[in-house]
């Protein structure tokens, strides 16, 4: 084939490449892997869960660059574009940068069939393996077990929330659940687990291969009050810590398990405690319940299972008094959308329901349907104020035009919802341009 000059045409040509029914196995992509000579001689730390991985890794690079470290990040999806997936020391790539890592894949496979997925990590994976690094990040698309993320073994594994997601995939419950995310965890290795209540599957596979297991409320833990927190690790100690800039109820329990990261690595990553409190205060992370300037308030999070939608609920409840609230929402067939939407309902007053660009996408009809019924199970509740809409910006649009001033819109679901407003920039929406 002749080699695509663009990463548009790269990206086309891994989508035409899918296998329709891959097999289910890590073997293709440790091959390719092996071909490509792929091996990081940085600190790698895995990073699996439902809820709460961007953010975790966002935390992890904000406080290993304030260290002096030098970072390479992989997260997924991207919010507007593909190259967002890679960071090196804080810096998205740019596109030209990845495309002799996608010919070098290209090249070492030979045949072997790849996903869409498993390709691109593999070329995103090669490019960070081209630059010297101290820490290497790897955030997992999906479970742990079979993700191509697992296929680099990771000195430090840490396990974030662990709830119901992509059942069909992982299992039915929160024990298979775990059980597929706690793969990612290394024979003697540290494995740092956020998640206060985890299930029995994911401490029987620590103890069965032997790693380091570290606990939430056993072997770490927090406390605070509204001005400042404090945590405790088995040997490390912070106090009068002030709150992490990324807003949220979780957003402490992924900070005190980023503590537990690098207690746990600190004989090789070592922090000090000025770079935890000056990562804390600048990380950022677009679409985790990211507030935009102005009028009406404006909330971009990409809630987008139960669990998810429940902390959204959370913590809009605590942002105070709104006459109105608006909610522009779109999701993936494949979601939970009663689950997600009856855990928004009592706030919503308003429903702006978007169709997505993807064939597995819900469309605005069936999410339209979804707001009906949950509001016929709540007893007591009228018919909901819902609209159709041909996409996210058109029904952030309507939102705008039907809020006042002192209300708040909420941009809520897949990753392609917030993308879709982000498209032009968040401060499009306040000043037209």
């Amino acid at each position: 084939m002749n080699a695509p000059e663009t990463l548009a045409g790269w990206l086309a040509h891994c989508e035409r490449l899918h296998p329709p029914n891959p097999e289910p196995t890590l073997d293709r992509v440790r091959r390719v892997r092996d071909r490509l000579g792929l091996s990081f001689d940085a600190v790698v730390i895995t990073v699996a869960g439902t809820n709460g991985k961007g953010s975790c890794c966002a935390m992890l690079e904000a406080i290993a660059r304030c260290a002096g470290w030098r970072t390479g990040l992989y997260t997924s999806p991207h919010l507007v574009h593909f190259e967002e997936r890679c960071r090196l020391d804080g810096q998205v790539v740019e596109a030209v940068q990845l495309l002799p890592h996608f010919a070098a894949v290209e090249a070492a496979r030979d045949g072997v069939a790849l996903t869409y997925f498993e390709f691109t990590t593999l070329a995103i994976l090669h490019r960070l393996a081209a630059q010297p690094l101290d820490v290497v990040i790897l955030e997992v698309g999906l479970g742990g077990r079979l993700d191509a993320v697992n296929a680099i073994d990771a000195d430090c594994a840490l396990l974030t929330s662990i709830d119901l997601d992509h059942v069909a995939i992982l299992g039915p419950d929160r024990e298979a659940i775990g059980r597929e995310k706690a793969h990612v965890m290394r024979s003697g290795r540290p494995a740092v687990v956020a998640d206060p209540q985890p299930p029995a599957s994911v401490r029987a596979h620590a103890e069965a291969i032997g790693a380091d297991l570290r606990l939430a409320g056993r072997d770490f833990a927090h406390g605070g009050d509204r001005q400042q927190w404090s945590w405790r690790g088995r040997q490390r100690r912070f106090h009068g810590l002030a709150y992490p800039a990324l807003r949220g109820a979780n957003q402490l329990l992924n900070a005190s398990a980023v503590l537990a990261v690098f207690e746990a690595l600190h004989s090789r990553l070592p922090v000090s405690a000025q770079a935890v409190r000056q990562g804390f205060a600048t990380v950022d992370l677009p679409g985790r319940f990211q507030t935009v300037p102005g009028q009406p308030a404006l909330v971009l999070d990409v809630a987008h299972n139960p669990q998810a939608a429940a902390v959204l609920a959370r913590n809009l409840d605590q942002m105070g008094f709104y006459p109105r609230t608006h909610a522009v929402f779109g999701a993936m067939r494949d979601k939970d959308i009663a689950g997600i939407v009856a855990a928004l309902r009592p706030l919503v007053d308003a429903w702006y329901l978007c169709d997505l660009p993807l064939p597995r996408a819900a469309d605005s009809a069936a999410l339209e349907a979804a707001v009906r019924v949950a509001a016929r199970t709540a007893s007591g509740t009228a018919a909901p104020v819902a609209s159709r809409h041909p996409g996210p910006e058109a029904a952030l649009a309507a939102a705008l035009a039907a809020a006042d001033p002192v209300d708040r819109i909420v941009v809520f679901g897949s990753f392609l919802t917030v993308g879709g407003v982000l498209q032009r920039g968040a401060a499009h929406w306040r000043t037209g341009r």
